[in-house]
């Protein structure tokens, strides 16, 4: 049976990062995330060989069942699947591919461009989506979409979609107004002087956001 991903689940995604700020990892990040309210934590450790990065995840992945978190890791199927929870993968990955391997009952979400790669993730599986909104210095290589180019993967795909790249609590209304079901986070939490502060104020803005939203509609 395939995962049924709540979209609320993505309203407030904390990428981790580690290096951003003197004697901080992504531990330290993970768990500030969730002690400040994110919905979502996303490891993503480059640097890390699978050795190293599995007991990581796992000592994540406890931590974000114990608080009802879903977790994501970045790129590494294989050791998402290892330990039972979701992954994420740009396109440089088959999308079918990486369904396969971690199952139907583990989230997949998918970076991408435009809407021809949202509707191709669509169908090889993907459980929601990423878009590059603007350009950051903690994802050189991501190309930006902008708002526009948001929109139009919203509009081309059933999936939710999350709006990532250079985005704070300050721009966080605009990316949700775009469409988006949630902001994902990196250097707005992982750089900040009290990530757990960082994590409280964009979940706020989201919650109201949201919330002004959910009225609107009724």
């Amino acid at each position: 049976m395939r995962a049924r991903l709540d979209p609320r689940s993505l309203r407030l995604y904390v990428v981790t990062g580690a290096g951003l700020v003197a004697g901080r990892d992504h531990r330290d990040v993970a768990l500030a995330a969730i002690a400040g309210g994110a919905t979502a934590v996303q490891l993503r450790a480059p640097e890390l060989a699978d050795a190293d990065l599995l007991p990581l995840a796992r000592e994540v992945a406890a931590s974000c069942r114990e608080a009802g978190v879903v977790l994501v890791v970045n790129d590494r199927v294989e050791v998402a699947a290892a330990i039972g929870c979701g992954a994420h993968v740009g396109q440089d990955r088959d999308a079918g591919e990486a369904r396969s391997a971690l199952g139907p009952a583990s989230i997949l979400g998918v970076s991408v461009a435009d809407p021809e790669q949202a509707r191709a993730a669509e169908a090889s599986g993907a459980d929601y989506l990423g878009v590059t909104v603007w350009a950051t210095a903690t994802k050189p290589e991501a190309v930006p979409a902008g708002l526009d180019g948001l929109r139009a993967v919203v509009r081309a795909t059933a999936l939710p979609v999350v709006g990532i790249g250079g985005i704070d609590a300050r721009n966080a209304p605009e990316v949700l107004a775009a469409g988006a079901v949630g902001v994902a986070v990196i250097s707005a939490v992982a750089a900040a002087p009290d990530p757990v502060a960082a994590t409280r104020e964009l979940a706020q803005v989201v919650r109201s956001v949201v919330g002004r939203a959910e009225v609107g509609e009724r």
